[in-house]
């Protein structure tokens, strides 16, 4: 039997998905697995043992995403293809790759390409109901037969992962510290979710004078500037930014680095962005900060976590880029997310 998941397009929505996955997995234990997935979500699963076979999903003209993805897939003819993403473009890539059944969401005028069509959950008036992603994707899995997935986040790392988190480590000495926090400033859904740098440049000295802990200040290509600026700002020796020690370490920024370094931290605190669901795939605490987005549609049911978000007129929107004055984020202080922090901290020692 061949098996072919489409992987959602975010890094922290594939997260979600991996309860879905391991339950396909087990389920249909004997088949070959074919992921689907976008290349910049593909290190997220790097090291995890659900897939015989990854297939890389290029957006862009259908050409180069839709056909030669489909006709990859036609080497294999899958017997079954899960649509986590809710894309007409997903559903006509299995269609055209030959599947021969399909099962999605019923959402965007791609129902006559479905075999099981599963129904989102709505209200009376046709407005989808605001829940969470990760029991979506696990109604998918159930509708193959799977038992309960579950909500257990699961990840993995690699040797190549863990030896680079290991040299930042050293870099700095992290393992003198009695905790290490990682900060994650970034968003990639927009700057709507960022918390202010000087905030977390805040909270950084907080943590470093009032817990004596070693901050490590994550981030990607795009936002080492920021995560260096955060770090510099603190005007403290125990505050360090990624982008800094890989170079000092001779070694690139990745995912996968991403994920071994909240692995071995002792906090997380973060915006809603992707690696806030990598602590609770690793069980480590984590303080996520809310502005723009429901809690709701990303709860994860994660026991080590808190949420904070301030209610506000003009929120949750969902907005990428705030209209106004960003309130919901600034009105968050550092000082919150300390005691929420080190509630968390002296919940784990």
């Amino acid at each position: 039997m061949n098996v072919s998941i489409f992987l959602p397009g975010w890094i922290g929505d594939a997260v979600m998905a991996t309860p879905a996955i391991r339950a396909l997995r087990r389920h249909f234990a004997g088949a070959h697995f074919t992921a689907i997935v976008k290349p910049y979500v593909k290190a997220v699963l790097d090291g995890s043992p659900w897939f015989d076979e990854v297939v890389p999903y290029h957006g862009g003209p259908w050409s180069q995403g839709v056909l030669a993805t489909a006709w990859k897939l036609r080497r294999h003819r899958p017997d079954l293809a899960i649509l986590f993403p809710n894309s007409a473009r997903s559903a006509v890539t299995a269609w055209l790759g030959g599947a021969r059944r399909i099962v999605g969401y019923a959402r965007y005028g791609r129902s006559a390409l479905l075999s099981d069509k599963v129904e989102p959950m709505r209200h009376p008036d046709g407005a989808l109901i605001v829940s969470p992603v990760l029991d979506a994707y696990n109604r998918l899995a159930l509708e193959v037969g799977c038992p309960t997935p579950g909500h257990d986040l699961e990840l993995f790392t690699t040797p190549a992962d863990e030896d680079a988190a290991r040299r930042v480590w050293e870099s700095v000495g992290f393992d003198d510290f009695p905790e290490v926090v990682c900060l994650n400033p970034g968003a990639a859904f927009g700057a709507a979710k960022h918390w202010p740098a000087d905030y977390f440049a805040g909270l950084a000295r907080d943590l470093v004078d009032r817990r004596g802990c070693g901050v490590l200040v994550l981030c990607g290509p795009a936002e080492r500037q920021l995560a260096g600026d955060i770090a510099t700002a603190t005007g403290r020796p125990g505050v360090f930014a990624l982008g800094d020690l890989v170079t000092r370490a001779g070694i690139g920024l990745s995912i996968g680095l991403t994920k071994a370094c909240v692995r071995r931290a002792d906090l997380l605190v973060t915006t809603d962005s992707g690696p806030r669901h990598f602590a609770h795939a690793f069980d480590r605490p984590v303080v996520t900060l809310f502005g723009p987005t429901h809690i709701a549609w990303t709860e994860t049911y994660h026991l080590r976590a808190i949420h904070l978000q301030k209610p506000v007129p003009c929120g949750p929107c969902q907005r990428r880029t705030c209209p106004l004055d960003h309130r919901c984020m600034k009105e968050l202080t550092p000082g919150e997310v300390f005691d929420a922090a080190e509630s968390l901290l002296q919940g784990s020692s």
